[in-house]
Order: C-alpha cells, then sequence, then structure tokens
C-alpha cells in the first residue's frame, strides 16, 4: 500500500479516535447509558446531517483514493509499450494499444494520434483539450468534498446559534434558577460546533489533497503527450526530408 494512502487511513483513524474520545467523555459525564447515539442527542437536529456528511465524506475519500491510483491513471506497462509502438510506419499499431487501455494517459495519446497529419499546434490544442476532459473526469465527486468542507463547519455554527437561543429562552422563562437546563443549550451548541469542525477540517484536506495530485497527473500525461507526438512529428519530417533527397537523385 503506497505511503501517501496509509496517511490518510492513519489520519481518518486518528480522527474517529478523537471523535470517539470526546463522544464518550460527554456521555459519561453525563452519566447517559445509551452511548454514542445519546451524545448525538445532546447535539440536537443538526447532528444529523453532519453525520451524514461524514459518511459522504469517508465514502468520497476511500472512493478517490482508490480511482486515483498511479496505475489508473499514468499506467507504467502501457507507457513502455506505446514508446515501443511509437513510429511513423504504423499509426494504427499505437492507435490500438491505445484503445486497449483504459487509462486517462491512453485516452490523451489516442486524441492526439486520431489528429496526427495535421499542424502541430492542432494537435497540441486536442491534447490540452483531452487533458481538460480527463480533469474534469478525475476530480467527479470532489465538488461535493468541498461543499462539505464548506457546509459542515456552517452546519455546525447554525447548531450553535439554535443551542443558545435555546438556552436564552430558558434563562428568559425561568431565570438562572435552573442552571441544568441552561447548560443543556450550551452544550447543544459546543457539541455541533466540535462535530461541524471534526468533519469539515479532515474534508477540506482530502479535497486539496486530491486536487493537487490530479493537477500533477494532468500536467504529467500532458508533458508526456507532448514529447511523444513531437517525436514523431519529427520522425514524419525526417521521413520527408529522406524521400525528397531520393527523388532528387
Amino acid at each position: 500500500m503506497p505511503f501517501k494512502i496509509k496517511s490518510l487511513i492513519f489520519l481518518a483513524l486518528s480522527l474517529v479516535f478523537i471523535f470517539s474520545d470526546v463522544c464518550f467523555a460527554e456521555v459519561n459525564n453525563a452519566n447517559s447509558s445509551s452511548g454514542i447515539l445519546s451524545f448525538i442527542e445532546k447535539g440536537g437536529f443538526m447532528m444529523y446531517p453532519i453525520l451524514f456528511c461524514s459518511i459522504l465524506v469517508l465514502g468520497i475519500g476511500m472512493e478517490r483514493a482508490y480511482n486515483l491510483r498511479r496505475k489508473n491513471i499514468i499506467d507504467a506497462d502501457f507507457l513502455e509499450k506505446i514508446r515501443s509502438y511509437w513510429n511513423w510506419d504504423d499509426i494504427q499499431l499505437g492507435l490500438q494499444l491505445c484503445t486497449t487501455h483504459d487509462t486517462s494517459l491512453s485516452r490523451i495519446l489516442k486524441i492526439g494520434l486520431l489528429r496526427f497529419g495535421g499542424q502541430l499546434d492542432e494537435i497540441e490544442r486536442a491534447i490540452e483539450g483531452a487533458g481538460q476532459h480527463e480533469s474534469s473526469l478525475l476530480n467527479s465527486n470532489l465538488r461535493i468534498l468541498g461543499a462539505i468542507a464548506n457546509l459542515t463547519p456552517m452546519m455546525g455554527l447554525l447548531g450553535t446559534v439554535f443551542g443558545m437561543i435555546k438556552a436564552f429562552n430558558v434563562i428568559s422563562q425561568s431565570g438562572t434558577g435552573n442552571p441544568g437546563l441552561v447548560a443543556s443549550g450550551i452544550s447543544e451548541a459546543l457539541v455541533t460546533t466540535a462535530a461541524g469542525m471534526i468533519v469539515g477540517i479532515p474534508a477540506l484536506a482530502l479535497y486539496h489533497y486530491f486536487r493537487a495530485k490530479i493537477d500533477r497527473y494532468v500536467f504529467e500525461m500532458e508533458e508526456i503527450s507532448f514529447q511523444l507526438v513531437e517525436e514523431l512529428s519529427y520522425e514524419a519530417i525526417q521521413k520527408k526530408k529522406e524521400s525528397g533527397k531520393g527523388k532528387a537523385k
């Protein structure tokens, strides 16, 4: 397992343990017997969308970590084969190889090969367009992750507002003679704030990590494609020069 994926798993587990410690500390302080469910209920109804968002973060993080493995984007075996088949004499071999390998790099190279024969700048523009298309595919689900990173702290703050409203309503109705009721509203406010932060911070970290990884992949794929197309174009020019010299003789 790659080191980066191990680090992500370790981070996720650490956050789970921290969240569990906070939950059980709150549960024990309240002498509750129903465990984590009572802690969620203590945070009010805003805890349920935050909990749903935490499940989405975990699912999207695992899905993106699996699908953004290097062999799914830039397969080293495919790259080695395409270099051996990359020649002016038979472009169809390269096209067939790109068709048989379903990776982002193979699809970008296929676009370049299909445009081969035209101007070099036109081929490069086609490769850039294919790279942008692959980038949008690789960024799938990351918009949801980014939205969760922004929304969950706001949900926590909204829960804080509701909790404080509840506390001040108690004070307005019964004064400060019942601190337990006042503390219940304040506890709700603090619990939702903490839950929103605990979900939002890892979501934001994962979002930027995956975005940076995708940007590196896209840049590398475009560089490889441009290099191979330029090599093929140079080979084509050399072939034309040799054939022109042969006719001249």
